[in-house]
């Protein structure tokens, strides 16, 4: 009987064995995941990063730039058109530890123009600069809105057809001055043309009258501190406070603001970084 109870003992572990070796680094692989920050994305000057933070963050941060995390510890991060070639995403974790990534931003071959001519003299009016500072602070305002929008998780699309008329970053220096880059892609997608949502969001600013320089102004918060404005417009057709779905139409191309002619200027902005909307979209 004891001979019989020993094999049967010896049966039942020769038979788990396997099992628990072939278990082994599997049942490991949670412990390991989790505890570096994962990315993935655009790491170049005006791109962006989604991730996820170490298990356990409590707080994360790219650089000084406190990041959002949603209820599984994901985030979206971006970086500048000038920003360094290195960036630190940081996670301090519920036990006290801090855990760094480094992230590589390779640097972009802008396209500069050099002219022989001196930048024009002379700065705005008062008269123009008391108009300007209420819309600025409506632009500054509606940045800052968190609407809790799920837009940054997805795939952008395009939000209008037509010719790239402008590109992001593009800049004249002025017998050694810069000018001020620009801030977006332009389509020139022919007035009245259709525009569209590149992405699921909410509208946090829709001018019931023309800007000064951006015309009929739209923005729609994505989520996670990115936004999208549209410039120029001859009409929009949603309101603030509107949620809006990826591939919904939002107004119409126009010359509004200072325009040269109707096109589409389409910027994006994640936390005051100015980011290629190019970046985005399909390659």
């Amino acid at each position: 009987m004891i001979n019989a109870c020993l094999w049967l003992v010896a049966a039942f572990l020769a038979a788990a064995a396997p099992a628990a070796d072939s278990a082994g680094p599997a049942s490991a692989a949670p412990a390991m995941r989790g505890e570096a920050f994962t990315v993935s994305g655009r790491q170049t000057q005006g791109g962006w990063v989604r991730g996820q933070a170490p298990a356990g963050t409590v707080s994360a941060r790219l650089g000084r730039t406190p990041l959002t995390l949603d209820g599984d510890g994901r985030f979206f991060a971006a970086f500048d058109r000038d920003a360094g070639h290195s960036q630190a995403l940081v996670a301090e974790l519920a036990d006290g530890r801090e855990v760094e990534k480094h992230l590589l931003v390779t640097p972009r071959d802008w396209r500069i123009e050099h002219v022989n001519v001196a930048r024009r003299p002379g700065g705005a009016s008062d008269a123009f600069l008391a108009r300007r500072a209420p819309e600025l602070a409506a632009i500054a305002a509606a940045r800052q809105v968190d609407t809790g929008a799920q837009g940054w998780r997805q795939d952008f699309r395009w939000p209008a057809h037509g010719r790239i008329s402008g590109r992001f970053g593009a800049q004249r220096v002025y017998r050694g001055e810069p000018g001020a880059y620009h801030s977006g892609l332009d389509i020139a997608g022919g007035a009245g043309a259709p525009f569209y949502a590149p992405a699921d969001g909410v509208v946090v600013l829709a001018a019931a009258t023309p800007f000064s320089l951006e015309g009929y102004l739209l923005i729609i918060d994505h989520g996670q501190g990115l936004n999208s404005a549209f410039l120029h417009s001859t009409r929009l057709l949603v309101r603030e406070g509107e949620t809006v779905r990826q591939g919904q139409q939002l107004g119409t191309i126009g010359a509004t603001g200072r325009a040269t002619g109707p096109h589409l200027h389409w910027s994006l902005v994640w936390r005051g970084q100015r980011l290629d909307p190019l970046l985005f979209l399909p390659e």
